[in-house]
């Protein structure tokens, strides 16, 4: 499972409940909290107030599907979730230990890779490195900004922009699943 989360800005539809302002992405608008399997179709989808961090996000996210987790049996192995920097693992663990104490049995976080000064040096690059597993969300993000009504958030609620967004991926494995048959 691989999350992220995206700061999408709002239009004059929004309404005050739903409207927040990111620093790190100087967004006012709504974050859309994502999490993906290995080829980038959703396991969950949240949204939030810009201004609410991606742990707290991400937590949220959890936290209304935690069922999923206490329904997965402890013999197969654990699920492993791919953050990238933003995040704080150490954080988020204690917080979810509270929601439902055996989940560190069935989860496992780890943070993606991130290509040292030397690294970069090694392979005459400089700047902006790209990490393999975490273009699989990033891939997920741009299919959903195919969706014209995703580019900005045009919706009055949360729950209505999370039903849009949820809606959006739903057209989009129908087309996969109706191309491949």
């Amino acid at each position: 499972m691989i999350i992220d989360s995206q700061a999408v800005k709002n239009t004059c539809n929004a309404n005050v409940e739903s409207k927040g302002y990111c620093f790190y992405k100087s967004t006012n608008g709504i974050k859309r909290h994502l999490a993906v399997d290995i080829l980038g179709f959703p396991f969950f989808t949240h949204c939030t107030k810009a201004n609410i961090s991606d742990d707290a996000g991400l937590l949220e996210m959890l936290t209304q599907n935690i069922d999923y987790f206490q329904s997965k049996p402890i013999d197969i192995p654990k699920i492993t979730i791919l953050l990238d920097h933003g995040y704080h693992p150490e954080h988020l663990t204690q917080a979810l230990e509270k929601i439902y104490p055996q989940i560190m049995t069935k989860i496992k976080f780890e943070l993606s890779a991130k290509p040292s000064k030397q690294e970069k040096q090694a392979q005459g690059k400089s700047g902006f490195i790209p990490v393999a597993a975490r273009w699989v969300i990033e891939r997920s993000n741009a299919w959903m900004e195919r969706c014209k009504i995703l580019v900005k958030n045009f919706e009055r609620t949360l729950a209505g922009a999370t039903a849009k967004l949820n809606l959006c991926f739903i057209r989009l494995m129908i087309k996969r699943l109706a191309a491949s048959s």
